[in-house]
């Protein structure tokens, strides 16, 4: 279970064109407000990742979906109503998202979460979320190596905003730790010593 601090700690990141770390119905994903270019630019350098490489977004609901996707063929919506599954869908020529989230055809994908914390965290920012599993690129999810290097990131982008927020890196993973225990995903916590 998580509280609505937890939210809104996650919303001052996103809403300050940070990234977080976030449970989602399928993986612990990296995240970012997916209308944001230097957001979304920071996800492919933390995950030196080619740039054309897509990422896939999240939505919290179906208004949400159609809020950034114009045409939604009548076959998507059965796919969405027959999925027991996460299931995301392409959609051509999406509106108002990050231009690196496009396919090189204009293509995005999108997935409506049932997760309980990222649909909640997508409809109270209200953007689509960046999904993507939080590794480096070709190499194994949720490695140390990645909670480091996003933890330099995050101590980076924030320090300039540490002391009228109040808060530390070491606030932030204490943070992170508290989700990953609600999930149970992370055995051994967060950091590199634990």
């Amino acid at each position: 279970m998580f509280t609505n601090e937890d939210i809104e700690d996650a919303l001052t990141v996103l809403r300050n064109g940070g990234i977080i770390l976030y449970p989602t119905d399928t993986i612990w994903g990296v995240g970012c407000d997916a209308t944001n270019p230097d957001a979304v630019e920071k996800i492919f350098r933390l995950k030196q990742r080619a740039d054309s490489k897509a990422m896939l977004m999240l939505v919290g609901s179906e208004g949400q979906l159609q809020s950034y996707v114009s045409t939604i063929p009548e076959v998507a919506w059965q796919l969405i109503d027959a999925a027991v599954n996460p299931l995301t869908i392409i959609y051509d020529h999406p509106r108002n998202i990050a231009p690196a989230l496009l396919a090189s055809d204009g293509s995005a994908g999108f997935r409506i979460t049932g997760e309980k914390f990222s649909s909640t965290l997508c409809r109270r920012l209200r953007h689509p979320l960046v999904s993507t599993s939080a590794n480096i690129s070709g190499k194994a999810a949720l490695c140390l190596r990645v909670i480091n290097v996003m933890s330099q990131v995050i101590s980076d982008s924030r320090q300039a905003r540490q002391e009228w927020e109040g808060r530390s890196l070491e606030a932030e993973v204490t943070a992170l730790e508290r989700l990953a225990a609600m999930r149970g995903d992370l055995a051994g916590g967060l950091r590199p010593d634990g």
